[in-house]
């Protein structure tokens, strides 16, 4: 194999250490002036940065260490038209109906854009390694404002289609300060199969600016607040709504679901498409071994994918996730598949993995 084969690279977020979720909460109290909490903002990205490049991983991301909250919450920040609601449930265990939601008072607008463009040209001379950009989809950030009779928007599929503008409008802008790899979040058609919506038409409206400028992707998962997924996890029932986005990459978890659905991938593949597979399980703080990970790879080769269409990254982003555990995986990650592209070790077969022994 080449190095240009079995890439490496992660879904988006990066560990938050201590001293940043202080700070955010000093922040939050107005304890930091606009100059200390930049600074603290820079130190972040680059201790991101540095972890995953002393890793060896091949495409990085700034790790989204300046969107403050879990996946969207940094982006309404940036709308106009939304108050913010209190949460209907403040006690007990922590779960997705505790996190935030916005009613509509008035259509949506992001005059100033939804920050990621500033993200970028942050992080870009911060590394030398191919930087991926994220952002959450349509649908996916249509979930957290309140839609029903008599609101603003009157379905969420509305809301949804609101945002297209939005979002099209921050990928030009990307592509225009000089962004080559861009990943688009978009975890609901696998957590709302049933919703009536038309995802790949409102993915492939938002994707157009870049479409041809720019290498694509789209991320779906099944959910990860607090480490916990929110869906039947299976690809089966949306593999062709996946294959309806028109992207280069599509970005999915397996290690979490014990490989399980590995052979979607070959039909992925044989599609058109390339895939970043998940072979680093975020959701579960079992720490892979490199012959681990080698194992899962070997396993998603043995179908037939090729590796030059074939990258390797955790299952999801890692902001639920201790940095202890965060930086082990992300070793792991990078030494499994080293030993994979060396090829088998005088014929002696990997040990089998936990899953592997399970069946």
């Amino acid at each position: 194999m080449t190095d240009r084969e079995l890439l490496t690279s992660v879904v988006g977020s990066h560990a938050h250490p201590g001293w940043f979720v202080a700070g955010i909460a000093g922040a939050e109290r107005g304890e930091l002036g606009p100059a200390d909490l930049s600074e603290m903002l820079d130190d972040a990205v680059d201790l991101a940065i540095r972890d995953q490049e002393e890793a060896g991983i091949d495409v990085i991301t700034d790790g989204e260490m300046r969107r403050a909250g879990f996946f969207t919450a940094e982006f309404y920040h940036h709308l106009t038209g939304v108050r913010a609601l209190p949460s209907d449930r403040l006690l007990g265990a922590g779960g997705h109906d505790q996190q935030h939601r916005f009613e509509v008072v008035e259509p949506i607008a992001a005059p100033k854009g939804l920050g990621v463009v500033g993200e970028f040209l942050a992080a870009r001379p911060r590394t030398g390694r191919p930087l991926k950009v994220t952002l959450p989809g349509p649908f996916t950030l249509s979930g957290r404002l309140r839609t029903g009779p008599g609101e603003i928007y009157e379905t969420r599929v509305a809301a949804a289609e609101a945002f297209v503008e939005i979002l099209q409008a921050e990928l030009r802008a990307l592509v225009d300060a000089g962004a080559e790899i861009i990943q688009i979040d978009e975890p609901s058609p696998a957590i709302h199969p049933d919703a009536g919506a038309d995802f790949a038409a409102l993915f492939n409206a938002v994707i157009e600016p870049a479409r041809g400028r720019a290498r694509l992707g789209a991320h779906l998962c099944f959910g990860n607040y607090l480490g916990r997924p929110l869906a039947a996890r299976s690809y089966r029932p949306i593999r062709d709504a996946m294959l309806g986005f028109h992207v280069d990459e599509l970005v999915l978890e397996f290690a979490n679901r014990e490989m399980a659905e590995i052979e979607l991938l070959r039909e992925l593949t044989d599609a058109g498409r390339d895939v970043a597979a998940g072979v680093v399980d975020v959701k579960n703080y079992h720490l892979e071994t490199a012959d681990e990970v080698a194992r899962r790879i070997d396993a998603i080769l043995a179908t037939g994918v090729p590796p030059g269409r074939l990258a390797l990254l955790p299952d999801c982003g890692f902001s639920q996730t201790a940095r202890w555990a965060t930086t082990a995986k992300l070793h792991a990650l990078v030494a499994g598949r080293d030993l994979v592209r060396a090829g088998p070790a005088n014929g002696v077969e990997r040990p089998a993995t936990q899953e592997e022994t399970a069946r």
